[in-house]
């Protein structure tokens, strides 16, 4: 009898404790627990503390209230042009109703999986391989759709689609890769051209440029060429004129030239002529008869000024007519040469010119005598 009554009280103690553990719910953050009595829907708990009854309240489902992800297992799917490839999607969604997505389907994550496979081989296989390749936001729109709209009854709420991946059969990408490549080749050639082009274009216009430029300064420099020589020509005609030389001197100046257009190998072929006595006998004629001439009547000092001329121009005379006696005396050479020693039947030798003729002319002899 004394073991009885410490059994009864354990025994209380325990079905007190399960009573209350029974009666007492905590619910977490985002979750929802849906409760039957006795088999039926009694109501949902939410977050926090809950009591229920003992032995007559139970939880059905423990429903999560959060975002939740699920990736699905590639799926095979034909094209409109007949190619078979794998598509791996991605599903993001959360339940808003638990009491529907408890009551209204038996497993919503197994009737999504098969709605989404359904769903994807409908778009899937009205596109061919090349949009369906570049049309995944027009897939992604039309699958989270036409999901939202079916599992919207299911009170669950899909909030995004993603198409993880395409994958084409192994001889498909072989051949993609290679359009790729030569694609890629194609735009390198016509990148190369285009580069090609504009050098030959730039290098062209830079030869235009220094072309032009050239030309210019040639232009410019044969301009002021130009304008130096004639200034230096009006410079010296105005200095002539200003200074009104006589003809002494202008026959002077004849004959210091000669022993320059006599020198070098060039000039001995016209200087050589017979008629070369008779202008130098012209030229000492000249010079005689300059004095007689009207308005050329020299004073005491263009008499002396006039001796040093007419010195000077003995001197120039005997070393132009030295220099013509040379030259004479080449050529009969050279002549004597060519014929092999004989004389050649061609005009006469020219007599040999003395300094003293050029300057003693007869006619002037004639007038002073």
């Amino acid at each position: 009898m004394e073991l009885v009554v410490p059994v009864l009280l354990i025994a209380f103690a325990l079905i007190s404790v399960i009573t209350l553990a029974k009666s007492v719910r905590i619910v977490p953050q985002q979750r929802q627990d849906v409760v039957e009595r006795l088999g039926r829907y009694k109501r949902t708990l939410n977050p926090g503390l809950n009591i229920l009854v003992p032995f007559v309240d139970a939880v059905r489902t423990k429903v999560d209230m959060r975002e939740q992800v699920v990736s699905f297992p590639p799926q095979p799917v034909i094209t409109s042009d007949n190619l078979v490839v794998s598509i791996d999607t991605v599903l993001y969604f959360k339940v808003v109703d638990s009491v529907r997505a408890t009551y209204e389907i038996s497993n919503f994550l197994q009737a999504i999986e098969q709605l989404t496979v359904t769903t994807l081989r409908n778009v899937i296989g009205s596109l061919d391989l090349e949009r369906a390749l570049t049309s995944r936001e027009e897939i992604n729109r039309h699958l989270s759709g036409v999901l939202d709209e079916t599992t919207g009854r299911w009170g669950i709420k899909v909030t995004r689609v993603e198409i993880k991946a395409i994958e084409p059969p192994p001889s498909i990408r072989d051949s993609m890769e290679k359009q790729m490549r030569a694609e890629r080749d194609r735009r390198a050639a016509i990148l190369n051209a285009e580069g090609h082009k504009q050098s030959q274009i730039l290098s062209a216009e830079g030869e235009k440029q220094a072309a032009v430029l050239r030309a210019d300064g040639d232009r410019q420099a044969r301009i002021l060429q130009a304008e130096g020589q004639a200034k230096a020509v009006r410079t010296v005609f105005d200095a002539i004129h200003q200074a009104n030389p006589s003809q002494k001197v202008l026959a002077y100046q004849y004959l210091q030239a000669l022993p320059q257009i006599a020198n070098g190998t060039a000039n001995k072929v016209w200087i050589v002529p017979a008629e070369l006595t008779k202008a130098l006998e012209g030229m000492g004629g000249a010079l005689g008869g300059l004095s007689q001439m009207v308005g050329d009547a020299p004073t005491r000092q263009a008499s002396e000024d006039a001796s040093a001329v007419e010195r000077e121009a003995a001197e120039a005379a005997q070393a132009a007519a030295k220099a013509a006696q040379e030259i004479h005396n080449e050529v009969r050479v050279a002549e004597a040469q060519a014929t092999g020693g004989k004389e050649p039947q061609g005009l006469p030798a020219p007599e040999p010119v003395s300094p003293g003729s050029l300057l003693n002319d007869p006619a002037d002899q004639r007038e002073r005598g």
